[in-house]
């Protein structure tokens, strides 16, 4: 599915699926296993999710705000930008893509063992964004812009952020994947 024109149950869908995928992909792993690293500069099975957790957290202020009736900021006015952007970082963040992208410093996940409760905590997460997407179902998502919880400048409308979320989740759902592929993974 082209995420960049996917509709709001679309993306809904796309959650849930996350949530039941990382419940019978990660769900049975060890704290150890979570937490193992391919090579002390790629990240752990556990670390991929504490990034998505972090990073997810940042949009829920932006949802609470436009839900209790935000007011356009400067560079949510600007016009073209916001379909320019988010376009671009869905894109970008596409599993399929071979770039790699650094994650800003405040996502960068922890560096010490991460609780063998982050694939819960990720599954609950998941639930409470589709209730945020749910309270703004009424309204038209694609003509509200937000602004990115990494920069202020960087504006996408509100769909494009939900459809941030899932290709992100989507990224980095592989790159867990792929460290359990490993052959030194532990058993």
């Amino acid at each position: 599915m082209d995420l960049r024109k996917a509709n709001l149950a679309d993306v809904i869908a796309a959650v849930n699926k996350i949530a039941h995928e990382a419940t019978t992909t990660f769900g049975h792993l060890t704290v150890s296993q979570l937490n193992w690293k391919p090579s002390p500069d790629r990240w752990s099975v556990a670390q991929c999710f504490d990034h998505l957790l972090t990073s997810n957290n940042g949009y829920f202020p932006v949802v609470d705000n436009v839900l209790s009736g935000h007011k356009p900021t400067f560079w949510q006015r600007l016009p073209l930008l916001p379909g320019l952007a988010g376009s671009l970082l869905i894109k970008s963040l596409d599993p399929a893509s071979a770039r790699k992208i650094k994650a800003p410093k405040k996502f960068q996940p922890a560096q010490s063992d991460i609780s063998g409760s982050v694939i819960n905590d990720f599954i609950a997460q998941q639930g409470r964004i589709v209730e945020k997407m749910k309270a703004t179902e009424h309204l038209d998502l694609e003509r509200i812009v937000i602004s990115s919880p990494i920069a202020a400048p960087i504006t996408y409308s509100l769909m494009d952020a939900y459809r941030i979320i899932v290709v992100h989740e989507q990224r980095h759902f592989q790159q867990a994947k792929r460290v359990m592929e490993e052959s030194a993974f532990p058993a």
